[in-house]
């Protein structure tokens, strides 16, 4: 027996998020004491869109890569930053036709001329934070806390930011930016509600989470730590103080008890999640235990240059070879590798052409026989189950839906379907686009990135191929390689544009040689809006150094006639870790492009990272206070879902009533009631009440016609009426997608044409605010199933 949460809200329902559609017969159903029913046991799984109501609150998390070459696309999230909180807090007034009002609300608690309506609810209470990629060396001698050569004036501190929220203007600075009440984060609270209130002007907050971007910097770790950054400040539940080398092995000592309370503060445990990683580069998450430190290990003790062992020979055939494995690992079972050895039977180290520090996180299992990076799913299932384990590998409890502060009024925990996560990643924009050649009209969803093409291949086959078994992705351009590659675009027809070629390639700029075996081939490329002089020493970060170079960033020099010293372009290398989360994670992850397609008119809808707001408002679905659904539910003859909507509070007893008037009645199947309770949400909320949302029927309780069903999904009205003309209280399910139609297809017109279905609550039928919401449906069983 499963069943379904989300939370409702005073606008219909505030979220409707990943909803499990089970079937109330089959194993375990006697022992609950559920009506036995003759079909099988299928469990059905779908999300809905997210929407909300005028209560919704949001905490908006910023993952910035703080690494060298970052600056140029720290610059662009902030030209983006205004489109995004005024989206969010304070959307435009828009008539029945979609068009803008001519007079618009200067903030979010103004109301809409009249005749129009807000394009979608104004957030009003919202958390921003922003943390950095950089932490540390996790064990290894890479990226000090403290080191001195990246700041032209004073220490460097932001190669460990320790997944703390970051205040700095600068990270060569001292200067701070104001964040709410010194928590460490932004609080926009525009009704004075919290004490002490929040920011209230719009065009502040924006300025101030500019700035805090901005503050990233770009001289932090190059181990860029893009997924364990947002997972240890939001997850995980032993964050270390520090992380010390003993006997050989990295060992996590203490709780880092800063990040704790600030996880406290910023996270409330009823709120939408999201976060937004910036990253221009493939994740470097270095496990943190054992000797995986390795990987960031620069220096021998007599400060020599440190180098793995080689690899066994079964690497460089089938890095998922039993016996791929480190020269300096036990062989086990596997026979003796000759080419482990040097001639007095020592074992052999990579050499400087084969081990350069810069590319210790690529092609990790075939390079050097060991993967030092944690598995993928560990993020995906991180934002999706409410257990993860701690430091000895015990589950404990997800402090994503956990409450935090158990000792506050605010109790009500949210489900795994209220936690999204943005990747603003590596990979060409006409790869992910929904037209390769206008990305104004936006990023691909997720549905459509895994909707085959008419040759059974997705967008998943065509940037991200399979990396668990080494099947490369269709686009040559997503290829991680140190040598130029070969090939076309799938998407747009391009050719790889060999090293030195005159026409410079659309989407990545061409190849190039990497001299000294230290770099890769890039994803995709964009104008810099600023030329850099990379003759001047005193630029941190420069790609064309070399005046002999081939790289496509690079140009003549105007100071240095036949000197490629002058950088024109920015560059982004493939994101394959971020891209497999973000598959893993199916409808909650928004994949967009880190390479903008237009850097030069900025009032363009693709200038910038403006796609990528339009994206993550897409998904997120603004417009709506109902949620529509991706699958459809099984119907009766009559058209009514084959479901149950249970609504839980947590009132006092004595004061629970399932009023019929109020299309509410007492729920018979104890069965239901006790897998409620058995819902760890349902037990952190208290849940002490329990109601049968009454789905509406044609006929009255003695076969009487009422016209309740029809009215609630066929009138366009806001309270619709039955036959008599009294107001209908209760909920139906309208899909448009059914033949005939279930219900008007104009109440679900706001929906995606794959989507057109919903479910309607009509007058007093709607859920309570602060209620937990369970639907429990038939799916395989014949109708009147439940």
């Amino acid at each position: 027996m499963g069943l379904t949460k989300w939370v409702a809200g005073r606008r219909a329902l505030a979220a409707l998020s990943a909803l499990s559609v089970v079937a109330v017969c089959g194993a375990g159903c006697e022992s609950q004491n559920l009506v036995e029913l003759p079909c099988e046991e299928d469990i059905y799984s779908y999300e809905a869109f997210i929407a909300y109501s005028d209560g919704f609150k949001l905490d908006l998390l910023f993952t910035i890569d703080n690494s060298r070459s970052m600056a140029d696309k720290q610059e662009l999230l902030a030209l983006a930053i205004p489109d995004l909180v005024e989206a969010l807090v304070n959307p435009p007034c828009v008539d029945l036709n979609g068009q803008p009002a001519a007079v618009q609300p200067k903030d979010p608690l103004e109301l809409c001329p009249a005749g129009t309506e807000r394009s979608n609810v104004p957030i009003v209470d919202i958390h921003i934070g922003v943390i950095s990629s950089s932490l540390g060396g996790h064990g290894g001698d890479a990226c000090p806390d403290v080191e001195a050569n990246s700041c032209a004036s004073g220490s460097n501190r932001s190669n460990n930011d320790k997944g703390h929220l970051l205040t700095r203007a600068d990270p060569c600075g001292e200067d701070e930016v104001p964040t709410y009440a010194n928590k460490g984060f932004l609080a926009w609270d525009p009704a004075g509600l919290l004490e002490p209130p929040g920011q209230a002007d719009k065009s502040a907050l924006a300025t101030s989470l500019k700035d805090l971007v901005m503050g990233a910097g770009q001289v932090g770790c190059g181990y860029e730590a893009q997924l364990e950054s947002w997972y240890r400040f939001l997850v995980d539940p032993e964050p270390y103080a520090s992380i010390s080398v003993v006997d050989g092995k990295a060992v996590p000592e203490g709780i880092d008890k800063v990040l704790i309370a600030q996880r406290a503060e910023f996270l409330r445990p009823d709120s939408l999640v999201l976060i937004a990683m910036l990253t221009d580069e493939n994740d470097c998450s270095i496990k943190e235990y054992g000797q995986f430190f390795f990987a960031a290990e620069l220096k021998n003790d007599n400060s020599t240059p440190f180098h793995l062992p080689r690899p066994r020979a079964e690497c460089a055939i089938d890095p998922n070879d039993p016996c791929c494995k480190s020269c300096g690992q036990d062989p086990g079972s596997c026979p003796v590798d000759p080419t482990c050895f040097d001639a007095n039977g020592n074992i052999k180290a990579l050499t400087d052409a084969e081990d350069g520090s810069n590319l210790r996180c690529f092609d990790q299992k075939r390079r050097f026989g060991i993967d030092f990076l944690y598995p993928t799913p560990r993020y995906s299932l991180a934002l999706q189950s409410e257990t993860v384990p701690n430091r000895a590998g015990e589950l404990v409890p997800n402090p994503l839906f956990t409450d935090l502060n158990p000792n506050d009024a605010n109790t009500s925990v949210r489900g795994p379907g209220f936690v999204l996560l943005a990747g603003i990643v590596g990979v060409p924009w006409q790869d992910i686009a929904r037209d390769p050649t206008d990305l104004s009209k936006g990023f691909k969803s997720y549905d459509e990135l895994d909707s085959p093409d008419e040759n059974g291949n997705t967008a998943w086959d065509i940037i991200l191929g399979d990396p668990k078994t080494y099947v490369p992705p269709m686009d040559p351009h997503m290829i991680e390689s140190m040598l130029p590659r070969s090939g076309t675009n799938p998407i747009t027809g391009d050719a790889i544009v060999p090293p030195g070629e005159s026409g410079a390639s659309l989407i990545n700029g061409g190849e190039w040689t990497v001299k000294n075996q230290d770099d890769l081939q890039y994803a995709c490329a964009f104008p810099l809006a600023k030329p850099r002089d990379c003759s001047d020493a005193s630029i941190v970060s420069c790609d064309c150094k070399d005046p002999a170079n081939n790289n496509p960033l690079c140009a003549e020099n105007p100071k240095q006639p036949g000197s490629r010293t002058l950088q024109v372009k920015a560059k982004a290398y493939p994101g394959v870790r971020e891209l497999e989360v973000l598959r893993e994670l199916g409808g909650m992850g928004i994949t967009t492009s880190v390479c903008p397609a237009n850097v030069t008119s900025p009032e363009a809808p693709d200038f910038a990272y403006r796609p990528v707001v339009k994206a993550i408002l897409e998904r997120l679905r603004l417009p709506e206070s109902n949620g529509c659904l991706r699958r459809q539910l099984p119907i009766d003859n009559e058209g009514r879902a084959e479901c149950k909507l249970i609504e839980a509070r947590a009132i006092p007893e004595s004061t629970c009533e399932c009023d019929e008037a109020t299309g509410r009645r007492a729920v018979e199947n104890v069965g239901l009631v006790k897998a409620i309770l058995a819902d760890p949400r349902a037990q952190l909320n208290k849940v002490s009440c329990f109601c049968e949302l009454v789905q509406l029927s044609n006929e009255g309780p003695s076969g009487e016609p009422t016209g309740e069903l029809d009215a609630c999904r066929d009138s366009l009205a806001m309270f619709p009426t039955d036959q008599s003309g009294e107001m209908v209280h209760g909920w139906c399910y309208v899909d448009a997608t059914t033949t005939p139609p279930t219900g008007s297809p104009e109440l679900v017109k706001e929906c995606s044409d794959e989507h057109m279905r919903k479910l309607r609550f009509t007058g007093k039928g709607e859920p309570q605010q602060g209620a937990l919401m369970y639907m429990t449906c038939a799916m395989g069983c014949g109708p009147g199933g439940v």
